[in-house]
C-alpha cells in the first residue's frame, strides 16, 4: 500500500470509530429517526461540497451512476439499520468488532476469488492477524449472543458495499464524492415514508432536541470517513484496503473502555496489539 493511501485509511479509521461512539450514545433513541436525521443533516451539510466539486470539475452525473448508487445505497442502508439495533441491544465493543472483523474478511475473500486480486503471503498473513485480533477482542461473542448476532449479520452487509463500491468507483467511475453524496441523499429519500407515519413523526422533534450534536457529528464523519476510504480503493487494492482500516477497531475500543466503561480493557488491547500487527504487515506488503 502506498503511503498516501496508508495516511486515508488512518484517519478514515479515527472518524469511523469517532461516529460509531456517537451512534452508540444515541442508540437507545428511535434508531430509524436517528439514520435519517443524520441522513438529511448529511446531505444539507455536504451539499455545497458537492456542488461545488460538480462546478469545479465538470463532473456530471449519468443515469448509469444513479442506477449504481442505488445497489449502494440499499447496501448501506441495510447496514446502517443493523448496525443501530445492535447498538440498542449489545456493546460498542462486541458489535463493532464483530461487524468490523467479518466485513474486511469477506470482502478480502470476494476479491480474491472473483475479482482477480493476489495479495502476497505477507498480505494473507496480515488479513489472517486482522481477522483473529477482531475475534479476539468480541470475546467470542460468548458474553453478548445479541451483539454478536447483530455484528455478524452487518459484517456482511459491509463486506458487500465494501466490494460493490470499489467496482463502482472504479469500473463504473463513478467518483467518490459523487458516490457518497448521492448515497446519502438516497438513504434520507428512502427512509422518509417511515417518517411519515404519525407516532414517529411526533418524536423527530424531540429526538433532535436530544442528540443534534451527536447527529450534526456523525452526519461531518460518516462521509468523511467512508470518502476518505473510497478515494484509496483508488490507489490500492480492495483486498488491502478493507483490512486496514480496521485500526478503527482499537480506537473504538478505547473510547468503549474509557467513555462507555465498558470493561475488560486489558484483554481488548491485548487483541488490537494482534490488529495492529496485521495492520502494519498489510502496510509494508
Amino acid at each position: 500500500m502506498n503511503a498516501w493511501a496508508l495516511v486515508l485509511v488512518l484517519v478514515a479509521a479515527v472518524a469511523h470509530a469517532t461516529w460509531n461512539l456517537l451512534s452508540k450514545k444515541a442508540s437507545q433513541a428511535d434508531g430509524l429517526i436517528f439514520l435519517w436525521l443524520v441522513a438529511v443533516a448529511s446531505t444539507v451539510m455536504w451539499g455545497p461540497v458537492f456542488a461545488g466539486f460538480l462546478l469545479l470539475t465538470g463532473t456530471s452525473v449519468r443515469w448509469s451512476d444513479v442506477a449504481v448508487v442505488c445497489v449502494s445505497t440499499a447496501l448501506h442502508l441495510g447496514y446502517f439499520v443493523l448496525l443501530q439495533r445492535g447498538y440498542r441491544h449489545g456493546d460498542l465493543s462486541t458489535v463493532y468488532p464483530v461487524a468490523r472483523g467479518t466485513g474486511p474478511m469477506l470482502a478480502s475473500l470476494v476479491a480474491v476469488l472473483f475479482l482477480g486480486e493476489r495479495p502476497g503471503i505477507a498480505g494473507i498473513a496480515g488479513i489472517a492477524l486482522v481477522g483473529i485480533g477482531v475475534f479476539m477482542m468480541s470475546g467470542g461473542g460468548r458474553a453478548d449472543v445479541r451483539g454478536l448476532g447483530f455484528g455478524l449479520g452487518t459484517g456482511v452487509f459491509i463486506a458487500a458495499y465494501t466490494v460493490w463500491d470499489a467496482q463502482v468507483v472504479g469500473v463504473f467511475a463513478v467518483a467518490p464524492l459523487v458516490l457518497n453524496y448521492l448515497g446519502e441523499a438516497g438513504r434520507a429519500l428512502a427512509l422518509t415514508p417511515a417518517m411519515l407515519k404519525g407516532g414517529r413523526r411526533l418524536l423527530i422533534g424531540a429526538i433532535w432536541r436530544e442528540h443534534r450534536l451527536r447527529v450534526l457529528g456523525a452526519a461531518v464523519l460518516i462521509p468523511l470517513s467512508y470518502l476518505l476510504v473510497l478515494f484509496a480503493f483508488t490507489m490500492a487494492p480492495v483486498s488491502v484496503v478493507a483490512p486496514t482500516r480496521e485500526i478503527s477497531v482499537l480506537i473504538a475500543v478505547l473510547l468503549g473502555g474509557r467513555l462507555l466503561a465498558e470493561g475488560d480493557l486489558r484483554r481488548r488491547l491485548l487483541a488490537a496489539g494482534v490488529i495492529l500487527g496485521g495492520v502494519v504487515t498489510i502496510a509494508l506488503s
